[in-house]
């Protein structure tokens, strides 16, 4: 699949964005910033899930005194260095001013163009925030949501749209209020001296369609790399299922430089879900390998027995785990592919199109689980050791045909 047109590529710290870079996962922390140690790990945690760019608040002075010390720990008691990007509102441009070192610990900036100020306030606090950026070369996300759109902005659209002997709708009136502000403050950025390609946009909002749409007109209006995500998503598999619809959408269509899966976690549940999903999608769409990929039998009345069900979540959890090692040593694993089985309908067929597959009895069939490497089958298992000895020969390939890179 071809990606977008943009040849805008936007650097934040190690990691490129836009042009012909692999389209970047991002997510953001919930814990207090001012926890510099609890806002450590889970940036740590995010970024083992997966998780490229990872956004944290700075909205007051004890969580932007914080912020150094935070990069600090992921540099030296994590080892990571995943870019952290300052989510600001309302008092960025103080912040900013007040606290060089954390101006300095991130990677970049975002901006809402909604909750800068109003009226000149509203420009000198948005320059104040991107002479920042310019003083210490970090680039700018400039973030607009539909919640938090310009008032000024909207109303003049509103009264404009109601004197039209043809009016618009109020949704499309909406959306080219959130398209305008994005392109306005971007240009605007430009002509306070932000470069072109230090510049990312989003213009998220919860509706499935009409993210879709936004974003399929901004990216028809300019070249700047595109952050994308539905905001507000939601909890547990409506909240996957939304994001993972509207990001499929439009990274289908080639639009799309960074995402995010916004969910809402099931309190105290982990955090890296939204991560997880991200990598998940881009790898179900063809455009990034982040881990092997696992077929497994969604099961049916052939298959009674669930011992095909805890093999697959046990080479899941192996892979998983091997990852940890293999992404350094081994990235090319990656591009693994293995199938479990659970019967004779399917399964052989599966086994053979994988690079290694077992295929395990049914319901009523022989005990025997014949085993396909590249296509052809090499073995035969059976017995109390079935699981253990499938993956002793997962293992065995990966040490064959994914050899350990230099240095």
């Amino acid at each position: 699949m071809s990606h977008r047109r943009t040849s805008v590529r936007c650097q934040i710290g190690p990691v490129s964005v836009g042009g012909d870079a692999p389209v970047v996962v991002q997510s953001m922390t919930n814990t207090d910033t001012a926890d510099a140690r609890a806002t450590a790990d889970q940036v740590a945690a995010l970024a083992a899930a997966g998780s490229e760019i990872v956004r944290i608040t700075v909205n007051n002075r004890a969580s932007a005194a914080r912020v150094a010390e935070i990069r600090a720990r992921l540099d030296e008691v994590h080892g990571i260095d995943v870019p952290l990007v300052g989510d600001f509102h309302y008092n960025g441009h103080t912040l900013l001013n007040e606290f060089p070192d954390a101006a300095r610990a991130l990677s970049k900036y975002r901006i809402n163009p909604g909750n800068v100020g109003r009226g000149a306030r509203h420009d000198a606090n948005f320059a104040a925030i991107v002479q920042a950026a310019i003083d210490y070369e970090r680039p700018v996300r400039i973030g607009v949501n539909f919640g938090s759109l310009d008032p000024e902005l909207l109303d003049g659209l509103m009264e404009e749209n109601a004197r039209r002997p043809e009016p618009d709708s109020a949704g499309a009136v909406v959306r080219e209020a959130m398209i305008m502000s994005a392109l306005s403050s971007a240009e605007a950025a430009e002509e306070i001296g932000l470069a072109h390609d230090q510049i990312v946009l989003s213009c998220k909002t919860s509706r499935l369609q009409e993210m879709v749409e936004v974003y399929q007109q901004l990216a028809a209006r300019c070249d700047y790399p595109l952050h994308l995500g539905l905001t507000e998503a939601g909890m547990s598999s409506k909240g996957i299922v939304a994001s993972s619809a509207a990001l499929a959408i439009l990274l289908q269509q080639g639009i799309g430089d960074t995402i995010r899966a916004s969910l809402t976690p099931e309190p105290g549940a982990d955090r890296t879900l939204e991560a997880r999903v991200c990598c998940e999608l881009l790898q179900s769409l063809g455009l990034r390998q982040f881990r092997p990929q696992v077929t497994a039998c969604p099961g049916c009345g052939r298959t009674t027995s669930t011992v095909f069900q805890q093999l697959a979540q046990q080479i899941e959890q192996h892979l998983a785990e091997r990852m940890a090692i293999w992404r350094t040593e081994r990235p090319s694993v990656a591009q693994l592919q293995v199938a479990v089985m659970g019967c004779i309908v399917n399964g052989p067929g599966e086994s053979r199109a994988a690079h290694i597959g077992i295929s395990l009895p049914g319901t009523g069939e022989s005990p025997k689980a014949p085993v396909y490497v590249d296509g052809q089958k090499v073995a035969t298992l059976e017995g109390d050791r079935v699981a253990e000895e499938f993956i002793g020969m997962v293992d065995q390939y990966v040490d064959a045909n994914y050899p350990r890179v230099a240095g």
